[in-house]
């Protein structure tokens, strides 16, 4: 497994994502990533699943220190006393003394950054997460965090996939030493039918997935796919053993608009 490193972090690149994974279905998927290599899974108090991401985890029966657990805390909790105590309550769900990563799920402007950050700095200060960051943030928002946090932020986890163009936010991250970590990286599945990608994969005998995934990773990215199925995680992992030439990176990247956003909501930011 490659590893992404930011800010003293080490994330792996390659990790589930767990969105809309409910129940059984959820503790059995993480388990079985667990056993095929994953070492990176993603879960957020927004998705109602923590309970479930914990119990495959240890089903699993993978060392606690060999996995990168990444949890997000939901808008709401986002005034200082409440962030504490929402942050308490994943890690009960969780059955974890600490995630590796807490993040900020969206941008909240009802709540000062600053109060937000300064509760999430504390959390990091008092051993509930070993690294945090943000997610969703934009160019200026990231600037702000950055700015405004006592401890340092080790990411900004975005949607970012072939269709949609993230330069922006990549060189924002880069210039904090910031890592990108990418959800929907295979744009919900709209990529398995796309013929460039289709063409770059049969040259190296891999699925447009796995073209996808690559040229995520081979940018410094790490990548977050969800999916319920065993012999996609297989799939997913399956990407340390090509490159795709530069040519081929150029390509992918050319395929990519401001516009093939597929996560948009009305309390979104205004997006780069």
């Amino acid at each position: 497994m490659q590893f992404i490193e930011a800010n003293g972090a080490k994330i792996p690149a390659i990790g589930l994502g767990t969105w809309e994974l409910r129940g059984r279905t959820c503790a059995r998927v993480v388990e079985q990533a667990m056993r095929l290599g994953y070492r990176h899974i993603d879960t957020a108090q927004a998705y109602e699943n923590e309970r479930e991401v914990g119990e495959g985890l240890r089903a699993s029966r993978i060392r606690r220190d060999d996995v990168f657990v990444t949890t997000k805390i939901w808008t709401t909790h986002f005034a200082p006393n409440d962030l504490e105590r929402s942050t308490k309550e994943s890690l009960t769900k969780l059955r974890l003394s600490e995630v590796d990563l807490l993040l900020l799920h969206w941008p909240n402007p009802q709540v000062p950054l600053s109060e937000t950050l300064g509760a999430l700095a504390h959390v990091r200060q008092l051993g509930m997460a070993r690294h945090i960051g943000v997610s969703n943030f934009t160019v200026a928002l990231i600037d702000e965090a950055v700015a405004t946090c006592p401890e340092p932020l080790v990411c900004d986890q975005v949607e970012y996939h072939p269709y949609l163009d993230q330069t922006k936010v990549k060189e924002a991250c880069a210039r904090h030493g910031m890592a990108v970590v990418a959800y929907s990286p295979i744009a919900k599945g709209r990529i398995k039918t796309d013929p460039a990608l289709a063409a770059i994969g049969k040259t190296h005998g891999k699925t447009p997935a796995q073209v996808c995934l690559r040229w995520l990773v081979q940018q410094n990215v790490a990548a977050i796919p969800r999916t319920s199925k065993i012999e996609r995680l297989s799939e997913n992992i399956e990407i340390f053993d090509f490159v795709l030439s530069d040519d081929e990176m150029d390509r992918i990247s050319g395929l990519g608009s401001a516009s093939g956003r597929l996560t948009d909501y009305g309390f979104a930011p205004k997006w780069d």
